[in-house]
């Protein structure tokens, strides 16, 4: 038989090593199974938004990877439409340029750093599940036994195709090419984007001397192994930014095609997917790491708390109600940007040229923009007779005497966050909640989940529903004390 450990995580991509690293901080056995072996500097991902930023920023990672990024707080879309960033209520008001694998290596060392076992050169077979827990098959014969797993392995996900899961859904967009270069050239704007009748083209740095480049020729429809020359992307870049900046040197040059699929359910008994193996969409607007990233910080704490045994587990339901709403939106998003990229005829990009210039200039409309593509306005079901605040982000606020909300959260718990000092009834839960004040909060108490979205709220200091909302949310008290439902 073999020996059970909490959750087994298959993949070590960002999602898989956040959500391993959640686990293991809170004190779960937690092993990583990763295919592959060896480290490569070549990646498609390299947008992170704002409202992962903050996710990182809980768990001190943040400022690190910012430290060998490239800030871009104003993006430049179809001839002169504009997108500005700067004006976002938070810490991180731009998207962040950064090759994908270094966020994978701040996320690998966090993960070993809590105790997290990775293992590489593993290849998942398949699984079998019962009530107690799921076995996990490998091709050389070995298994791992676990309570929990979690399927973070991509578009081609084994655990996926175990369970027999569909990923229904379509292909758009093909014979995209993407490459890696140096520019000889300055661009125009930090980040440029454009279509003609050529096809469309897509710069941005990542501040490390190199440039990622999206380019599409209309009416190509190469399959993806066919070889791509740097030739074929410059003449597309010249044709749809007017200039190919001078790039040479490619470290890296590839074809692919775009899929729109999300899979009906996120969990399936002990079994979970999260990330590409849940959902894919086009690279436009650089959502799909980060959407996969917000999964795992959604699902990590939930596994924690049942595991500890302070919540029951009905709590995991939770994942797929709230992220596979926030899943279809990705899908729609990313994919609006791309059928808007890929206009052809000459009055339908004109007229995209003129809508996306007034909407940018409209102050509400481009702040809606901004914060949809930035993740902050995403929100949870709060459920009937709620308070306006629950299920939605709680900003970074300043404490009182120091720190940061988002400072709070990173030992991983509940906070519950007041106008004032912390209700006697939290004592009995301290164990699971943190308590801190904030000099001016409003709703007046806001008990603040390990993802940083409100789970319960009240206008009121002295609310009597505190203590039955710490029990549901938390488990019941330290002193075993019943919680009045009235």
């Amino acid at each position: 038989m073999a020996e059970v450990c909490g959750v087994v995580v298959v993949g070590a991509g960002p999602a898989g090593l956040l959500v391993a690293g959640d686990l293991a901080a809170a004190g779960v056995r937690t092993v990583v199974l990763e295919r592959r072996t060896g480290k490569s500097d070549l990646t498609r991902a390299f947008a992170v938004h704002a409202r992962t930023l903050e996710q990182l920023d809980a768990r001190d990672l943040a400022d690190r990877l910012v430290e060998r990024g490239q800030q871009i707080r104003r993006l430049r879309l179809f001839g002169e439409a504009r997108l500005d960033l700067s004006g976002l209520p938070t810490r991180f008001p731009y998207v962040l340029v950064t090759p994908q694998y270094e966020t994978k290596r701040l996320l690998a060392e966090r993960a070993r750093e809590a105790g997290a076992e990775i293992v590489r050169g593993v290849e998942v077979a398949g699984l079998e599940q019962d009530a107690d827990g799921v076995t996990v098959r490998m091709r050389d014969g070995a298994e791992r036994r676990a309570r929990y797993v979690v399927g973070a392995d991509g578009v081609r996900s084994t655990v996926r195709s175990a369970l027999g899961v569909p990923f229904p859904g379509r292909s758009i967009g093909q014979s995209v090419m993407l490459a890696d270069v140096r520019l000889t050239d300055a661009l125009p704007d930090v980040l440029s984007v454009n279509s003609t009748a050529v096809g469309f083209a897509f710069v941005v740095p990542f501040g490390d001397g190199w440039y990622r480049v999206i380019a599409f020729r209309h009416g190509e429809r190469a399959p993806d192994d066919a070889p791509v020359d740097l030739a074929e992307i410059r003449e597309v870049t010249r044709g749809a930014l007017g200039s190919d900046f001078g790039m040479h040197d490619p470290r890296w040059l590839s074809r692919f095609h775009n899929d729109e699929r999300q899979v009906p359910s996120y969990r399936v008994g002990r079994v979970f997917l999260a990330g590409d193996a849940a959902h894919v969409h086009s690279p436009a607007g650089g959502l799909g790491m980060n959407a996969g990233l917000q999964d795992a910080a959604n699902l990590g704490w939930k596994l924690a708390a049942v595991l500890a045994g302070h919540s029951g587990d009905q709590l995991l339901d939770s994942y797929h109600q709230e992220r596979y709403p926030v899943g279809k939106l990705v899908l729609r998003l990313s994919g609006g940007l791309l059928r808007a990229a890929m206009v052809r005829a000459a009055p339908l990009r004109a007229g995209r040229t003129v809508l996306t210039a007034v909407a940018s200039r409209l102050r509400p409309a481009a702040d809606v923009i901004a914060r949809q593509v930035s993740g902050l306005a995403i929100a949870y079901p709060a459920g009937p007779g709620a308070h306006r605040a629950v299920g939605r982000r709680v900003p970074d606020l300043a404490l009182a005497g120091s720190g940061r909300l988002y400072e709070a959260l990173r030992h991983g718990r509940f906070v519950l966050l007041g106008a004032g000092a912390p209700p006697a009834e939290a004592a009995a839960w301290a164990d699971r909640v943190d308590t801190a004040t904030a000099p001016v909060t409003s709703p007046r108490l806001t008990l603040v989940r390990p993802d940083g979205y409100a789970a319960w709220a009240s206008d009121t200091m002295g609310d009597t529903a505190l203590p039955i909302a710490l029990a549901r949310w938390c488990g019941q008290p330290l002193s075993g004390q019943r919680v009045s439902s009235r």
